[in-house]
């Protein structure tokens, strides 16, 4: 009997790494795969199946639990399929392999005199990532998730074929599958709508607000003033002052009113400072390190807010897209502060609540963490409207994203307190967020999404992806598949 040739895969580079949250608080080891191609994608799917595991997709690691890890099989990073193919100068329409990230895209986009419609507050996940996740931003209350200017996108599915899919062709599986966690398959190429800008800067308006409700009505009531609304809320201040912030309104510039556009639409304007308070951005880190325990970051958050008063009395100021949009990249590796050793770091609990029940939700769930002795080091609040997406996390409503600090000894309490949470915030009709989650089960996936919607996702998924091939520690965790 003749011997088998086995398999190889010369397009493939692998290695077995650690491959963790972006918050650090959840990982596992695992063998990672960079495919260069398309033809590396499914030379993946079919070493999987070979093998007779899995795979867990994974963009540029910014979900913050454990979305794109996996304690089994493999972890496919297409990262290497990075290349602008086209973009219409005319209609801004870019056309673009997965692994494209936001920088480079806005990079490419604004000289250009454009700029991409939804960014998150990193410029780091790449548009296949940020497809799987459906991510949103300080304007997503205006113009929705990042799904919502999406063309058509490749999708490479478990089996190896490669389908288009659009809102008009296949359109179910282009609803899934954006907002879908990469169960459905692998985003090879996206063609995504971005807006004309006649500026690289945005007018930056600062609100101090005394209060929660004081935030809320701010916001809500301009709504139509500003392109973007975004709060950052003071979790260590409680009685009257419980929810305190400030508010960060922006629009963008009408023709003419940048008197110099094509230094400002350069990609050298946008770049972030590169030390703060004199100190290397790079160092900062450590710093903050040495504040990073609950008096200290009380310290910060009332320091915060006094200077958000004093910004206020400065009135409106210009400040580049970048420097607006991406606040998490300011400081690099800023994570660190919070510990860099195993079952430390940071989750975020993101509650997601209608708008008629926001108010009294978030106010429990701060004075829940008061108790708890759990107060979130970072608390920012938005805006939010439906999408069209199955999977989706989108209402008509506010969001109030928490960054929790992880540490061994209290991560068991920390937990209960997440649990709580979620009981607070499903009882308001509330979701959660794939991306920013560690901590909700299958009973409160199926809670927080419609059962329609949620039999339809699996429905689908166990119809493209039947051998169960494509599975994360997110999917295995809140995903009941075997039925």
């Amino acid at each position: 009997m003749k011997a088998r040739t086995p398999l190889t895969f010369p397009r493939l580079a692998r290695g077995y790494e650690y491959v963790e949250g972006w918050g650090m608080a959840h990982g596992a080891h695992a063998r990672v795969l960079r495919p260069r191609d398309v033809e590396a994608v499914r030379e993946a799917l079919a070493l999987a199946r070979r093998e007779r595991t899995t795979l867990a997709l994974r963009g540029g690691g910014n979900s913050y639990g454990d979305a794109s890890s996996a304690d089994r099989g493999y972890v496919l990073e297409p990262t290497r399929l990075d290349r602008i193919l086209s973009f219409d100068a005319h209609s801004g329409a870019a056309e673009c392999q997965g692994g494209v990230t936001i920088e480079a895209l806005w990079k490419h986009a604004l000289p250009r005199g454009f700029w991409p419609k939804v960014v998150s507050g990193t410029m780091y996940p790449t548009l296949g990532g940020a497809l799987a996740m459906n991510i949103h931003g300080k304007n997503q209350y205006a113009v929705g998730t990042i799904g919502e200017h999406v063309r058509e996108l490749d999708l490479v599915l478990p089996s190896g074929e490669l389908v288009t899919a659009s809102r008009g062709h296949e359109s179910e599986l282009f609803h899934a599958a954006i907002g879908g966690f990469g169960m459905l398959g692998v985003v090879t190429r996206v063609v995504i709508e971005t807006k004309r800008v006649h500026s690289g800067d945005v007018e930056v308006t600062a609100k101090s607000t005394r209060d929660l409700r004081e935030a809320l009505e701010w916001m809500e009531s301009r709504r139509a003033r500003y392109d973007y609304l975004v709060a950052w809320i003071d979790a260590f201040a409680g009685g009257a002052a419980s929810g305190r912030g400030l508010v960060h309104a922006a629009r963008h510039l009408a023709p003419g009113e940048d008197a110099a556009p094509e230094r400002t639409l350069a990609v050298a304007h946008q770049e972030l400072p590169r030390a703060i308070l004199g100190v290397s951005k790079g160092e900062v880190w450590r710093a903050l390190r040495l504040l990073n325990h609950a008096p200290g970051m009380r310290l910060l958050n009332a320091a915060k807010w006094t200077l958000g008063m004093h910004e206020e009395a400065q009135g409106p100021y210009r400040q580049s897209h970048a420097a607006f949009a991406f606040l998490l990249d300011y400081v690099p590796n800023w994570k660190w502060a919070y510990g860099r050793t195993e079952k430390r770091g940071l989750i975020q609990v993101q509650p997601f609540v209608p708008a008629a029940r926001a108010h009294d939700t978030f106010q429990a769930i701060l004075a829940e963490s008061r108790a708890a002795g759990h107060v979130p080091y970072l608390a920012v609040l938005k805006r939010h409207r439906p999408d069209p997406f199955l999977l989706t996390h989108g209402l008509d409503g506010w969001s109030l994203a928490l960054d929790y600090k992880v540490h061994p000894d209290t991560r068991a309490d920390l937990w209960r307190l997440a649990d709580r949470i979620t009981r607070l915030t499903l009882a308001a009709g509330g979701r959660f967020y794939p991306a920013k989650d560690l901590v909700i089960g299958r009973e409160d996936a199926r809670r927080m999404w419609p059962a329609q919607a949620l039999e339809r996702f699996l429905a689908l998924k166990r119809r493209v992806d039947p051998e169960g091939l494509l599975a994360t520690d997110l999917s295995r965790r809140i995903l009941d598949l075997s039925a």
